[in-house]
């Protein structure tokens, strides 16, 4: 099954009375194929952002170009959607750019006076920019996410406790992201293509570049037990845990919050004996810093992993 980049599938908010795109039973594999970020449909040269190609899909003011929404048939509020990334396949090109945009993290790191265009090349598991910087790919999704239960348009910009704008670059082929279902149907969206990034993404964008996914969706009454209230991905490197917020103190207690109760339901981990174990076992990264909501995750390595 596919769900390919069209008018009648692309959007650039969230919205959960947005008809959907494609309905699906649990256990469904789709092909999805996405645009990078800005709706291109080539490379930006550089120069002004409003001037590069677009989709014509596209429309003034709207966010990330998403694909779907993907309505899965039966699932409800409080049940866990699983979304296991089977593959990602970046497209032929790819831009990074810094300092296009005046935000107070540009300001502070005093970019704005020297913008900068990469303009890449991606072929296979390689991007080569035009100075010949030469970067492994790592594809993933930048945005997966479900829409807020409240009606009318959401930005797709800032994560949420069910997903979206994560930027996490652990959700690589190999992971199943977990999202709470906050709306009848789950009503799936995702896009935000990156060919490779790095944790906190800090000039804003990373390899942005379509790309084509392959899902598969199913519905969960919970996480091993757990009511789920942030977004959790078993991942090739490990289990990850996010946690979203204003600032950084706050996201990182919400990340090792929702690893802890993990920890507890995979192992029968204690809660104090969960956060000792933390300490040796469990990395806690910056996940993006630039989308006003910011991002860390709580990494349970797989390769530290102890069993009692």
């Amino acid at each position: 099954m596919r769900l390919d980049p069209t008018a009648g599938t692309l959007h650039g908010w969230f919205d959960p009375d947005l008809p959907p795109a494609l309905t699906v039973d649990p256990g469904t594999t789709v092909t999805v194929g996405c645009l990078d970020s800005g709706w291109s449909t080539g490379p930006f040269d550089g120069g002004d952002l409003a001037t590069r190609p677009r989709h014509p899909a596209w429309e003034p003011g709207t966010g990330h170009a998403l694909t779907g929404p993907i309505a899965v048939r039966g699932a409800r509020p409080g049940q866990v959607l699983a979304v296991r990334v089977d593959a990602v396949v970046a497209g032929a090109f790819g831009t990074t750019y810094c300092g296009l945009r005046d935000t107070p993290l540009n300001r502070r790191l005093g970019v704005l006076a020297d913008p900068v265009v990469l303009r890449w090349t991606i072929e296979g598991d390689t991007a080569v920019d035009q100075h010949g910087h030469r970067v492994a790919t790592r594809p993933f999704l930048g945005v997966m996410g479900l829409p807020p239960a409240e009606p009318g348009r959401h930005s797709t910009v800032p994560p949420r406790w069910h997903g979206g704008n994560l930027d996490c670059r652990e959700l690589v082929a190999g992971s199943t992201l977990h999202l709470p279902v906050t709306v009848p149907d789950a009503l799936l969206s995702v896009g935000d293509g990156h060919a490779a990034q790095g944790d906190g993404e800090v000039s804003g964008t990373a390899i942005e570049s379509p790309v084509e996914a392959t899902l598969t969706v199913d519905v969960l009454e919970d996480l091993h037990g757990l009511t789920l209230r942030t977004p959790v991905a078993d991942t090739p490197a490990g289990w990850v845990a996010m946690g979203v917020a204003e600032d950084l103190d706050t996201a990182t207690g919400h990340a090792l919050d929702a690893v802890l109760d993990l920890m507890g339901a995979l192992h029968g981990y204690g809660r104090s004996q969960a956060l000792a174990l933390a300490s040796v076992l469990v990395d806690l990264r910056v996940t993006q810093v630039v989308n006003r909501t910011v991002g860390v995750h709580a990494l349970l390595r797989s390769d530290r992993l102890v069993q009692r």
